[in-house]
């Protein structure tokens, strides 16, 4: 469970409550993470700023604390993701729950609540059917295949969002700063390669001058 909280003051508690369905076949650990990064997608497109994360994987939870290593290499790519989208919001709070003390001892208990429905009333819960990381082990293409848009930049676009993804590291220019945390949410770095990731959730190579590649 991902809570969060926007610079909008907010006078009531809000739940907002959404499902996600994975089109292929995975471990229990790699449906949490993409459960994690649609959550943290959301939030950062939501424009929340402090964010506090309740999972019951102790494993991943550890990960992300770094007190853990990511020994298994398919968990690689969820982990650097995760991480990366974790380093947009200005206060982050990892917090691990037992699931056999789920019921009792989870701090959101109170909010389950209000999911609670009296009888007869109904709730309509949006339903996603993705794969948050698809397959990016795949060749170059063609420009010929590319959307280009044009531009007048001389430095090339990606380079801001490729040091700040590899690196950590941020232009000196306050409003070019944030642009860049903002924009970096719907990218991804893959074996040194730029994506962005599409409103369909499928994630396109970034190519010079504005160009996205479809995979």
């Amino acid at each position: 469970m991902v809570r969060g909280r926007r610079r909008l003051r907010v006078t009531e508690k809000q739940v907002l409550t959404y499902s996600i369905v994975l089109n292929e076949l995975c471990s229990n650990n790699v449906a949490e993470y993409q459960a994690l990064i649609v959550g943290l997608q959301m939030a950062s497109e939501m424009g929340i700023i402090e964010i506090e994360v309740y999972g019951d994987s102790k494993l991943i939870i550890n990960q992300l604390l770094n007190i853990y290593e990511v020994k298994k290499e398919d968990l690689v790519p969820f982990f650097r993701q995760a991480s990366h989208l974790l380093k947009v919001f200005e206060s982050v709070t990892l917090n691990h729950i037992p699931r056999k003390e789920n019921r009792i001892a989870d701090a959101l208990a109170n909010l389950a609540t209000t999911l609670a429905l009296s009888e007869g009333e109904t709730t309509n819960i949006p339903v996603c059917n993705r794969w948050v990381l698809p397959s990016l082990d795949i060749s170059d293409h063609e420009d010929s295949n590319a959307i280009t848009i044009a531009t007048n930049n001389k430095e090339d676009w990606r380079t801001p969002l490729i040091e700040y993804l590899k690196h950590g590291k941020l232009p000196d220019d306050a409003r070019h700063k944030t642009e860049v945390r903002r924009r970096s949410s719907r990218f991804i770095l893959y074996k040194d390669t730029l994506y962005r990731r599409s409103f369909e959730g499928t994630y396109q190579r970034c190519l010079s001058g504005e160009k996205f590649s479809k995979p």
